[in-house]
């Protein structure tokens, strides 16, 4: 295993055969350079899952592949980055889907146990270990350099086959085309691990930048709300209480921001955090 700089920050190198010190890839997907046509591949995550590429990219999604193995320091650094991005855009349910991609050296554990440790407190997209077909996946795409994220359009086609450098998330909406229509969303669950029926509504959508927030039936206590752009960026920070008796309303001014799509996150006492996009329009 030898280490690679790229773009002024180190990658992880891992070869299965001989290698020559120093070396520097530049398209780390190597088998598939901007614009070719990605083969269809089918992988089972570690909740056993299913997901086939052609599947998803018939439904008009937009694709992003993280390839990663568990001892990866770099992977470990930007993996909170990437499920930011799964969460932002709908946790798979709307026009991007997530999907991270052990490079085959990693078992189910092992790949559970990096996503408790490193994975962040955003909701985590789908992983693979080896043993749901994170090898062949990785070894088709031809990647030997690590983190490596891939953006894979509907048509199938490689969009970007190294999505680098990242240091945020608004790194990897940087990446997506222009006019790709690829925009936040909140997930159709909540995404707290456990699916309890929660509420949590802001309204009116879309609004003027005056919106009302109401946690009812929320866990009592100090919730903390955050309010992001489309790039992911924070723009606006404020806590609400919520009553024992789970009755929380708070007015939020927003008439500040520019016109458009943000997320507003409300992470609660007890630990859960749920989303709700918010729209403004004048």
């Amino acid at each position: 295993m030898y280490i690679a700089k790229k773009a002024a920050m180190k990658k992880l190198l891992l070869f299965s055969g001989l290698a020559l010190l120093g070396t520097t890839l530049l398209a780390q997907a190597n088998n598939y350079p901007n614009g070719s046509t990605v083969a269809d591949f089918t992988v089972t995550d570690i909740e056993g899952n299913t997901h086939s590429l052609y599947d998803i990219t018939a439904q008009g999604k937009y694709v992003v592949l993280d390839f990663f193995f568990t001892t990866c320091g770099p992977c470990q650094a930007t993996a909170p980055y990437f499920n930011q991005l799964h969460e932002t855009y709908g946790c798979n349910t709307h026009d991007l889907f997530c999907l991270t991609v052990n490079n085959g050296q990693d078992n189910t554990a092992a790949v559970a146990a990096y996503e408790t440790a490193h994975g962040g407190t955003y909701a985590h997209s789908p992983a693979v270990s080896n043993e749901g077909g994170g090898q062949a996946v990785n070894t088709a795409f031809g990647v030997n350099a690590f983190p490596t994220y891939c953006l894979i359009g509907p048509d199938n086609v490689m969009v970007k086959n190294d999505m680098w450098p990242i240091s945020s998330m608004a790194n990897f909406v940087a990446f997506f085309p222009a006019n790709s229509g690829i925009e936040p969303a909140a997930c159709a669950v909540s995404i707290s691990e456990n699916s309890n029926s929660r509420i949590f509504t802001a309204q009116p959508v879309p609004s003027n930048g005056k919106v009302t927030l109401d946690l009812a039936g929320m866990a009592p206590g100090i919730a903390q709300l955050s309010v992001v752009d489309m790039l992911g960026q924070t723009v606006k920070t404020n806590t609400i209480m919520v009553a024992p008796n789970g009755i929380a309303r708070q007015e939020l001014d927003l008439s500040s921001l520019a016109d458009g799509q943000y997320l507003c996150t409300a992470t609660l006492a007890d630990g859960k955090r749920e989303l709700r996009r918010i729209v403004i329009a004048r």
